[in-house]
């Protein structure tokens, strides 16, 4: 190569390191004021020295970049020891820059290339094999169930209730929701042969201004998180935009699709477009009706209706010719403001049901209150309104329930034989400011709570986080299972998932914590909230039961694409507020909030197989990041207009604001998950794990991250390399008796089967969309079936679609389609 042309690549090479010098150290000299890492300064300081240097002493410009590799690679070892992801981000750019200089047209002294470059060849090599040496570390944690428990069968499954083991009659299979099928044809032995047997196409797909992330400005999310249920030769299930459908259990052939026909001023108004379910209810044959067997489904602009389960017709005796409206005893509710987009829970004739309010709008929202109707007439039988006195009775035509008491979004589980239902609570809105709650607000916040079924009158409460200012609501509710006890007897028990990543046992009798799973009340950050409101000095933990909380952050776990955008996160890190898990939020200092309230565990609750006596929840790990202003930054110069809570919400003004008014409070909060300028969080993996915790024994029997980043790429893109870092997931995992552990929802569209002995994937399937819900698995014709809906997810930004998809041995039909 020419002289001229040598010297450009130095030129070039010398501009790029002064370029990222210039950036590492004037960002290192700003983190280190902060308190944070030296490196990054240092870092800055000797690139600049090279670059400098490399114009009139090239060998001395070699040498300093080489020294740099090397003191980085023992810095990265020190920081974060064998972690190939601690690694990556603090070494790849630097081993890149390396392998440039290694180019043989990049500062030349004239010596021949092995005496000019060996000391960058040298560092390079190092850091090279650290890295690689990394790859051999381990994320999971390696168990295995032992043969006994795993071939345990025969145990107390009072959550059966009845149910047909070929059936999956229930969101959760049973009303108990312990998502365990008794259905053991698929084993680890010969999942190999695991085909689709067929797929459906729904027909509903989303539409222009639909799919995006939820916010004000921003569309509505367009959510397929649909689990469908089957009962005798059907499946039924419904869609984001309403629509109820029935379709055959051996050969997915739709047998009727009925569209409610839900309000535009609603679907325009909604920030989720989702429905998770519909239940299934016989009404008692002592009960006169003409639409005895029914599919209940909530309609997207705040209705319920009850459609015949053989004709897909609403029945007519059921409320206004087949629909409820759920405005009713609510006031005045704005567009938007609350529906459902879970099943409700029917049994013993009661329909019973709460709904999502919109979050973080106003401290004057419509009523969180759970309702239970006649499952045949739609009339009214009671409410359960804690701003009410006495808390539980039935509102007249024209009383309204107490408003912006916390709600229950999630699904309801129960227990028939006590004749409780258990209700998951959530907040008084706002989320992030609790100056304006009340006694009673705070009292049944954040919270299981069992109800009469009948009656509605409270049994019992059981409170997992005390005035919540973080979103912790509990967005599912429990699962059922018989746990030995300290005698010998078998104790009714329920275990709570929550958010925190936390798994609270409880009688469900009682909801005491069960004998041998005591909670305690741990101290827990309480400075800097806002001067008008308060903190818990404690809040509940579960301390014999594994949890699945991630350890509290530190700098070192600030991540990125780069050695650059990771510095970005670690000036983040320093200059926001934070002292581990409840630190509160500030007013005009963002906060770190982790666990945040996209998870550990969301809405999918978890898997109970109630034989083997196996807890399986799947998690999810992203910091979100919260700043609290007062309110007329904003409403002084008129961008965000003011509002009392008449008429509907006004629309921000200006471009796209994502920001919580909270009308009615003194403040409003910024709240967005802690990405960095490219996108890719500030919190390195692991992002998506699935455990197995043993309930007896009370111990992790393994833990695997779950999910790659084939899908997910900077910028929200959806191609990258397939890295095993685990991946965000939304949805959940069921169990079946053959052992085998079904999961789609993770971000990389894939549903996967796990041995249930090990954790281990031992099946794997591409989805033509986003898993982001979870399976079910039935009999049907002989042949058991995996049934998962793939449609995507908004919030996840995962591809979207409308496919339906079932799954048995071989690809084969059962023998009735032969």
């Amino acid at each position: 190569m020419r002289e001229s042309n040598k010297r450009l690549f130095s030129i070039i090479t010398s501009a790029l390191l002064a370029l990222i010098g210039l950036f590492l150290f004037f960002g290192g000299a700003e983190l280190l004021f902060l308190g944070g890492s030296w490196f990054y300064i240092l870092a800055g300081g000797v690139m600049l020295a090279a670059a400098f240097s490399g114009f009139k002493n090239p060998k001395l410009a070699s040498r300093l970049y080489a020294a740099l590799l090397l003191v980085a690679t023992l810095w990265s070892l020190l920081e974060v020891g064998f972690n190939i992801w601690g690694l990556e981000v603090r070494l790849f750019t630097l081993i890149g820059l390396g392998a440039w200089l290694l180019l043989p047209w990049v500062w030349r002294t004239g010596a021949d290339w092995l005496t000019d470059k060996r000391e960058v060849l040298g560092a390079v090599a190092v850091s090279t094999l650290v890295v690689m040496a990394s790859c051999f570390a381990s994320y999971s944690i390696n168990g295995t169930v032992p043969e006994a428990r795993m071939a345990a069968q025969g145990q107390s499954d009072a959550t059966s209730n009845g149910v047909a083991d070929a059936d999956w009659s229930a969101y959760g299979r049973t009303v108990g929701g312990d998502r365990y099928s008794p259905v053991g044809q698929i084993t680890p032995a010969n999942i190999s042969h695991l085909k689709r047997a067929w797929m459906t196409r729904t027909g509903d797909v989303q539409q222009d201004g639909e799919g995006t992330v939820a916010g004000p400005d921003q569309g509505h999310e367009f959510n397929l998180e649909l689990t469908p249920i089957k009962v005798g030769d059907t499946l039924y299930m419904c869609t984001p935009h309403s629509w109820v459908m029935a379709v055959d259990a051996l050969t997915g052939k739709v047998k009727w699709k009925f569209d409610p026909k839900p309000a535009t001023a609603d679907l325009d108004k909604n920030v989720y477009l989702a429905c998770r379910g519909v239940s299934y209810y016989h009404i008692p044959d002592e009960i006169q009706t003409s639409c005895r067997n029914r599919i209940y489904s909530p309609v997207a602009d705040v209705r319920m209706v009850a459609v015949n389960a053989e004709t897909g017709q609403p029945c007519d005796d059921f409320g206004d010719h087949g629909f409820i409206s759920l405005r009713d005893y609510l006031g005045h509710v704005p567009h938007g403001f609350h529906f459902v987009t879970s099943p409700p829970m029917v049994a013993k004739n009661r329909l019973i049901t709460g709904g999502w309010i919109f979050d973080n709008q106003a401290n004057f929202e419509p009523s969180g209150a759970i309702r239970a109707f006649n499952a045949t007439t739609g009339a009214i039988e009671w409410a359960w309104d804690v701003g009410h006195n006495p808390e539980t009775w039935k509102p007249g035509p024209n009383d309204e329930l107490t408003r912006d008491t916390p709600n229950a979004w999630g699904v309801y589980t129960a227990d028939l034989d006590l004749g409780l239902v258990y209700i998951p609570t959530g907040n008084s809105p706002p989320d992030n400011w609790g100056g304006s709650r009340r006694p009673f607000d705070d009292a049944s916040s954040s919270a299981t709570v069992a109800l009469d079924i009948e009656t509605g009158e409270r049994r019992w409460i059981y409170q997992t986080v005390h005035h919540d200012l973080w979103d912790m609501d509990i967005p599912s509710g429990p699962s059922m299972v018989d746990l030995p006890g300290p005698n010998g007897e078998n104790i009714p028990a329920l275990v709570q998932s929550t958010k925190r990543g936390e798994f609270f046992v409880l009688d469900r009798r009682t909801g005491e914590p069960v004998p041998g799973y005591p909670v305690a009340e741990k101290p827990v950050p309480t400075a800097g909230h806002a001067p008008d409101d308060r903190v818990s000095p404690t809040q509940p933990y579960p301390t014999a039961m594994p949890s699945l909380t991630p350890p509290d952050l530190k700098e070192a776990d600030m991540w990125g694409a780069t050695l650059l955008d990771q510095m970005i996160c670690r000036i983040q890190y320093r200059q926001s507020a934070y002292e581990g898990q409840f630190t509160p939020p500030h007013v005009g200092k963002t906060t770190i909030v982790y666990p945040a309230f996209y998870g550990v565990v969301d809405w999918q609750g978890i898997t109970i197989d109630p034989q083997r006596k196996l807890l399986l929840a799947n998690a999810s790990y992203l910091p979100f990041r919260i700043r609290l202003e007062k309110r007329q930054t904003l409403e002084a110069p008129g961008t965000l207009p003011k509002w009392d809570g008449k008429g509907e919400e006004p629309a921000a003004k200006g471009d796209a604001l994502s920001v919580s008014p909270d009308y009615g409070t003194p403040y409003i909060a910024y709240t967005n998950p802690w990405l960095n300028p490219l996108q890719i969080p500030c919190k390195g993996p692991v992002w998506g794990t699935l455990t197995a915790i043993d309930l007896v024994s009370k111990k992790i029997v393994w833990q695997h991250p779950v999910g790659t980043t084939r899908d997910t790429g900077p910028f929200r893109t959806h191609n990258n390399l397939p890295l095993p870092t685990g991946m965000y997931n939304i949805g959940g995992n069921i169990v079946t008796k053959g052992g085998v552990v079904f999961m789609g929802a993770t971000a990389d569209d894939y549903l996967r089967g796990f041995d249930l002995a090990t954790g281990k994937v031992i099946w794997s399937d591409r989805l033509p969309a986003g898993g982001q819900a979870t399976p079910m698995s039935y009999e049907a014709g002989g042949k058991q079936y995996v049934v998962m809906a793939a449609g995507g997810h908004g919030g996840l930004g995962t591809r979207s679609g409308d496919y339906i998809i079932a799954y048995t041995l071989d690809g084969t039909q059962g023998s009735k389609a032969q």
